[in-house]
């Protein structure tokens, strides 16, 4: 496939205000980080268009807290074409239907790739580049807790308008080159995506905009910002 060439565009740093939820217990049922995230008042787009080559956009919103331990984060997702096939840990789950969540903690230049298909399978990597990635122990990613509502067992590409979300609690220790006790007042830098990389139609949508030739999510020059209060 053949590529425009363009200009690289200058960064833009979007910015959200992470809350920390109020919940019964250190670790909260998943049922319940679901609903409460649904209740905050908060709700974020996934929906720029980096690269003229793919236009198609699903509808992808996403809902982020944090806990005592956790990160708390939800998509809700509205797509023509659906795909989870992959099933094992660190498995290239952005073939699939996928969404994925880049963040920075510090200030050393690693971030935490972490990517997911429908069906909760997760891929993380870390680096300070996709030169330098390396796949997580799956050891860690299983700290990872996921509900998903197109279940747990795998299946071919769907379509016709299909509705998913994916609920994740994502303990501190995932972000194991960095020690993490509390959110409250730290700033992290960060990104989200949507992508398909082999379904019928291919896409690439942003949260924070990226200014690359061509599709690259492993850029932490365009993360936004997080800011947990």
């Amino acid at each position: 496939m053949a590529f425009a060439i363009r200009k690289p565009i200058d960064p833009i740093m979007k910015t959200i205000e992470v809350t920390k939820l109020a919940t019964e217990s250190e670790k909260p049922d998943l049922e319940e980080i679901s609903a409460k995230l649904d209740k905050l008042p908060g709700k974020y787009r996934i929906e720029t268009l980096n690269w003229k080559e793919f236009e198609y956009k699903p509808e992808v919103i996403f809902s982020i807290a944090y806990g005592e331990k956790e990160i708390f984060l939800k998509y809700y997702v509205k797509e023509n074409y659906i795909k989870a096939e992959k099933t094992e840990t660190n498995q290239m789950v952005c073939e699939d239907s996928c969404v994925e969540f880049f963040i920075s903690p510090g200030d050393d230049g690693i971030y935490y790739n972490l990517e997911f298909n429908p069906i909760g399978t997760c891929l993380l990597g870390t680096g300070t580049s996709r030169a330098d990635s390396r796949r997580a122990d799956p050891e860690i990613i299983s700290g990872i807790r996921r509900l998903a509502s197109a279940g747990t067992s795998p299946f071919s590409e769907r379509t016709g308008e299909t509705e998913w979300t994916l609920t994740l609690a994502i303990p501190f220790s995932v972000f194991f080159h960095h020690e993490i006790k509390d959110l409250k007042g730290r700033t992290f830098r960060a990104n989200f995506y949507k992508c398909g990389d082999n379904l019928t139609v291919p896409h690439y949508v942003t949260w924070n905009p990226v200014g690359t030739e061509n599709p690259d999510y492993h850029q932490p020059k365009y993360f936004g910002t997080l800011k947990f209060v």
